[in-house]
């Protein structure tokens, strides 16, 4: 979910947008750089992922709108769980969940690459002509035949799914354990040393894992529901009851990669952040005035550097890069195949999965002109919004707007 897109302004005097982007322009293109990585990232594992014991609710609940609905509730108890544990000062406990949840997410990110690897460096010799991807169907039958599927009373039957795949791979036990290690090692250097840069590193990877798991859940009809629903939540969640500020502020005392960090000087220090970013001004000579939101601050050498970054909340990334990778997973397999070493894509689905990645980068760009004025905003409204529109025209040119279709029920 989309905590909370903010930035603050240097300047003494409310400067136009083009030259408070400019003042700006090194975070911006560091965030926009790591919004196209992470979906990037995510669209290259995707073939690994497109098959249907890696769907989340098993094939037919591809295009089950119940399911939506579900992840909606959960988002919910989520966001009002965490806060209710802020409140009350758990946070060890507020760390443990979501760092295993993050490992989680890591773990499916990086067990191509990792299997990629060891194939380049020599540690597991195949036959030339046998790809990752084709290891890993083979993997996932044999997985399934030794441990037969079963579902919990919402039909999820992820976790006996994908998370076997390891089991029969390449059939090395290296494999494992050198998954575990790359990301229980991330997990320990972001819990030992939050530093901006760690927390994007992390971030990306588990920001890649989750558009992937989720983008070939579901079809795309149910994946721009779910965006339009989640950006209305947002709005309301930032402008309206602001309880998103809160969690935003909790992530960043708790330096957990549920958000990207884009610094504006080489000086910045994340570790240095406090635990009101979101709901305090930004300088403390210069408390906020919802009403005129980029007040005058000095400038000189006492200019605070704990709040020169831009920050964006990694559902911002995440939501978009999901229709990305469900209109690659289901949209009709039309054009020339691609192969390469993760498997095969169209070119048709392909042009209109880079077409919603290029809406989302316009709604990124609006969204800047709005937190240049050093305004707080919910980012899903713009970034749905532009990958949404990015879909549908790409769509049109690509397919025909008659193929962006797919039928759904509710059970």
């Amino acid at each position: 979910m989309a905590l909370e897109v903010r930035a603050y302004m240097a300047g003494g005097e409310q400067a136009s947008i083009l030259d408070a982007m400019k003042d700006q322009w090194t975070s911006m293109m560091g965030m926009a750089f790591m919004f196209v990585s992470t979906i990037l990232i995510g669209l290259s594992i995707q073939p690994i992922y497109d098959v249907p014991e890696a769907r989340a609710f098993g094939e037919e609940g591809a295009s089950k709108s119940a399911f939506i609905a579900l992840e909606l509730l959960m988002i919910g108890i989520f966001t009002v769980a965490i806060i209710w544990l802020a409140r009350r000062g758990l946070d060890a406990l507020i760390k443990g969940v979501v760092l295993f949840a993050l490992w989680m997410s890591m773990f499916y990110a990086i067990q191509p690459y990792v299997a990629l690897g060891m194939i380049y460096t020599g540690m597991i010799e195949i036959n030339p002509v046998i790809t990752v991807v084709g290891i890993t169907y083979a993997s996932l039958f044999f997985s399934l035949y030794r441990y037969p599927e079963k579902k919990f009373s919402i039909g999820t039957t992820f976790l006996f799914g994908v998370v076997l795949i390891h089991i029969m791979l390449f059939g090395s036990p290296f494999f494992l354990v050198l998954t575990l290690l790359f990301s229980v090692g991330a997990i320990w250097l972001l819990h030992i040393f939050p530093e901006w840069y760690v927390v994007n590193g992390v971030g990306i990877m588990v920001g890649a894992g989750v558009v992937t798991m989720i983008g070939v859940s579901f079809v795309p009809v149910l994946i721009i529901l779910f965006m339009i629903a989640a950006a209305i939540y947002d709005h309301w969640a930032v402008n309206g009851s602001k309880h998103m500020l809160e969690l935003a502020d909790t992530m960043i005392d708790l330096k957990l990669p549920v958000l990207l960090v884009a610094p504006k000087s080489s000086d910045y220090s994340f570790l240095d952040e406090g635990d009101r970013v979101m709901r305090d001004g930004p300088p403390e000579n210069s408390p906020m005035d919802w009403d005129d939101p980029v007040p005058n601050v000095a400038v000189g050498k006492d200019k605070p550097k704990g709040r020169e970054a831009l920050f964006m909340g990694l559902g911002d990334v995440i939501f978009p890069g999901m229709l990305v990778i469900s209109s690659v997973s289901f949209l009709p397999e039309t054009g020339s195949e691609l192969t390469y070493v993760f498997g095969t894509m169209y070119t048709g689905p392909l042009a209109v999965g880079l077409g919603t990645l290029v809406g989302g980068l316009m709604g990124y760009l609006a969204l800047m002109t709005q937190v240049a004025r050093g305004k707080p905003q919910a980012g899903l409204p713009l970034l749905n919004g532009g990958s949404i529109l990015g879909y549908l025209v790409s769509g049109y040119f690509a397919l025909g707007i008659d193929q962006l279709w797919q039928d759904i029920t509710f059970l």
